[in-house]
Parts: C-alpha cells; structure tokens; sequence
C-alpha cells in the first residue's frame, strides 16, 4: 500500500467514526420514539389526540439531544479522538438550541391537549400539574433553568459577560437535567410499568452521565493524584507571554501529543474554581509540560503571579490538532500571535517537508519567534514570516496567499491556529490553493 493510500484510509476511517457518532444519535431517538409507540402511546379517539403524541415525541427527542450534550461535552476519549473537542463543543451547542426548542414544544402541546381534555385553561392547568407530585413541580423548575441558561448562551448577552460569571450560570444545566429527569421515569407512561423502555432509558441516563462523572470529575482526580503536577517555572517571554513549565511524576503516560491542549486549574485561592484552556507549547516530556499564555484577559494576565508549587489540575488531553490527524505528506504550519503555541509543539515531530508561517505585526511582538526558528533549522523546516499592518484578507496589505508563498500546498496537510476571523481567511485561502477539507486542521478555543 503507498502513503498515499493509507492516508486515505485514515481519513476515510475517521470521518466513519464521525458519522456514525451522529447517525447513533438519530437511531437513539428513533429506538425511543419506537419504544413509546409500541407502548400505545399513539392511540387517539379523535384526530386532535395526535397533537398530545406529537408534544410527547418532542419530549423523547429533547431527551436523546440532552444526553448526547452531555455525551458530548463529558471528553471521554471516544468523542474526543473521533470529532475533536473543538467540534463537540460546537455540536453541543447546536444541540442545545433544537432540545430547547422541543422541550418548549412538548411543554406547550402537552399543557394544551390537558387543558383541553380537563376543561381548565392553560395556566390552571400547569398549577394542577403540582397535584401529581413532586417531580412534576421539579420538570417546571427543570425548564426554568433551562431557559436560564439558553438566554445567557445568546450572543448579545454572552459577548458582555466574562467568561467565568457566564459559566458559572451555565452550570445550571446540571441542576436542570437533574430536575427534569424523575418526571420522565415516575409520569411517563412509557415508563412507570417497567419493562424494555424502562431499561433503556436506564441505560442511556446510566452512560451519558457515568461518563461525564467518570472523565469531567474522577478522572481529572486521578491524573493529579498519579502526576502531582506542579508550578515548576514562570518563564516572561520577551514579546511580553509568560511561559509556565510544570512538573510531575510519569507525564508520558499522560498521553498527550504535540498540538494539544488541557484544562488547567492552578490550585491557589486566586484560580482553583477556573479551568482555561491552553495549549502545550513544546512536545510533552516524561517530566515537565509547558504552556505559552499572552496576557489577553483577567485570568492570562494573572498567570505571571502563579507561585512556583502550586498544585494543577489539568483536563485532557484535549482535541485533534496533532500529527495523527494528518492526511497528507508535508505539513504547513500557519499561526498568528498566541495562535503559535500548539504550532510550536507540532514543529518538534512535524512531517517534512514542513513550512512555518507565522503571521505577525513585528518580530518583537511574535511569541516564541526565536525558538521556532530555532527549532525549524535543527530539522530542516522552513520559516515564513508575514509582518506587518494586517491587509484585506489574513497577511498584510501586500495580499500573500499560501499558494504563492508555498507552491505545492495543496500536497500537504495545512495546520491553522490563531484568532477566529484569521484563521477563517487563512482557510478560505487554503481552500482556494486546492487543499482538500480533510487536509486542513485548526482549533477554536472561542466561547
């Protein structure tokens, strides 16, 4: 088999484990739609009843996309290797939206259709609802919560919140599944008589949030018991970055690679309640790890003042932005500003021939610049630096595109960390010297 090939197959396999991890969430919700059929649930007296199955369908559904969110964002291994942090995050979003939109729908046909059957009015019917019990009072605070959280998560809002303040209020949603979940078990019919439903949705709350205990709490536990990783170093980087080197006990068996990245938590009273994510900016060694941070926020800022033996908790390793995502012989790095640490660290096991190109304002401003190049002469890799003004599309008014600047682009695989905007136009200019999307990696880190 040439090399070629057996990029192909990687690519081909992986975009299999891709598809199929959504194409499980569309037969999870049909096996569950099935199951409350089968259970009578579609029986109707007059063609109106139907609108009570469909509000109990909407419910079904919400509840699979509420369990594949949590899936999603639990960074268990499965998700992360096979989609990648960045793009489950994004799929956690865009799930949210829809499970939001059909709670609201189950909610509206289900109090209608009560109303209708009990002659009460909506909101006499929602209050009558209590008389069932408990749970039916906690589903109502359940969908409170939830709407908390959509409305902060709208972009209007979240763009004027610090990041800490919106998630802290984003945790609701545990609070909100947690209230939602008994009235599905103790009122759905589907379920109070046992049986196959009962099981399987058993089996489904059992694996989503198992494996959101077991790698979101246990396991990041774990790693700081094995490791006792600790503030080795506080490095001040001459472009005005801070590097912090940390160490520990057997990093290799950590797993992590080059391109990387893990949620810290530096365990003093200033930062043990925040967890950011930073990106490795050297290769991984058996005992020390290191991220690169441009004092951009509060929590950058504060970072230069970490004492050395703080205890950190780290998360991870997290994402696909790593040489086993490759696809082609060749590699072309492409960062801007801070964007060049996990660009750094892919430059310690880049394929060749590999080509660096770094967009920044100066060399006085560009993080790591000697050290990149540095490290690019002892293995042969090239160095593009595109300074200057930023121009009309991702380089400088001179309008450099990566098909100029290297000419066989569209025969590597293309690596692209840096600002959203940026790296959307360095994308779009990829694309456009006929690198293939499967060639082409980035990492967003944007919230």
């Amino acid at each position: 088999m040439s090399t070629l090939e057996a990029y192909a197959r990687r690519s081909a396999r992986r975009e299999w484990w891709r598809d199929g991890l959504e194409a499980a969430v569309y037969l999870v919700a049909a096996v569950g739609v099935a199951l409350f059929v089968a259970s009578g649930g579609l029986l109707v007296t007059a063609p109106i009843d139907h609108l009570y199955g469909l509000g109990r369908v909407a419910g079904i559904v919400a509840a699979v996309l509420v369990l594949a969110q949590i899936t999603l964002i639990s960074r268990a291994p499965y998700v992360e290797r096979a989609i990648g942090h960045d793009r489950a995050a994004v799929t956690h979003t865009r799930l949210g939206k829809v499970a939001f939109i059909l709670m609201l729908v189950h909610v509206g046909l289900i109090l209608v259709m009560n109303a209708r059957y009990d002659g009460r009015n909506v909101l006499t019917e929602a209050v009558a609802l209590w008389d069932l019990g408990w749970f039916m009072v906690a589903a109502q605070v359940g969908l409170g919560l939830f709407t908390i959280v959509v409305a902060t998560s709208l972009v209007a809002i979240r763009s004027r919140w610090r990041y800490e303040r919106w998630h802290a209020v984003h945790l609701l949603v545990y609070l909100a599944i947690a209230a939602v979940v008994p009235h599905q078990f103790l009122e759905g019919s589907t379920f109070r008589d046992g049986g196959a439903a009962w099981w399987f949705w058993l089996v489904l709350y059992v694996l989503a949030v198992g494996s959101f205990l077991a790698f979101r709490l246990v396991r990041p536990l774990v790693l700081l018991a094995r490791h006792d990783l600790r503030v080795a170093a506080v490095e001040p980087e001459p472009d005005g970055s801070v590097s912090v080197v940390m160490s520990g006990r057997d990093l290799d068996r950590l797993g992590a690679r080059p391109g990387q990245f893990l949620l810290w938590r530096f365990l003093d009273k200033d930062r043990w309640t925040q967890a950011h994510p930073w990106s490795l900016s050297r290769a991984p060694r058996p005992d020390s790890l290191r991220i690169t941070v441009k004092p951009s926020g509060d929590a950058s800022a504060r970072l230069a003042h970490v004492r050395v033996g703080t205890r950190v908790l780290a998360e991870g390793p997290l994402g696909i932005f790593t040489e086993a995502s490759r696809v082609a012989p060749g590699t072309v790095l492409v960062a801007s500003g801070i964007g060049v640490t996990p660009i750094r660290a892919l430059l310690d096991e880049a394929q060749q021939p590999c080509t660096v190109v770094l967009r920044v304002r100066s060399r006085d401003e560009a993080p790591l610049l000697a050290e990149v190049e540095e490290l690019a002469a002892r293995r042969g890799a090239d160095v593009i630096l595109v300074a200057g003004p930023r121009g009309s599309g991702w380089g400088t008014a001179a309008g450099e595109s990566l098909g100029a600047l290297v000419p066989d682009v569209a025969a590597r695989d293309v690596y692209v960390c840096g600002p959203v905007p940026w790296a959307d136009a360095v994308v779009l200019d990829a694309r456009a010297a006929g690198v293939p999307g499967a060639a082409i990696h980035r990492e967003r880190f944007g919230w």
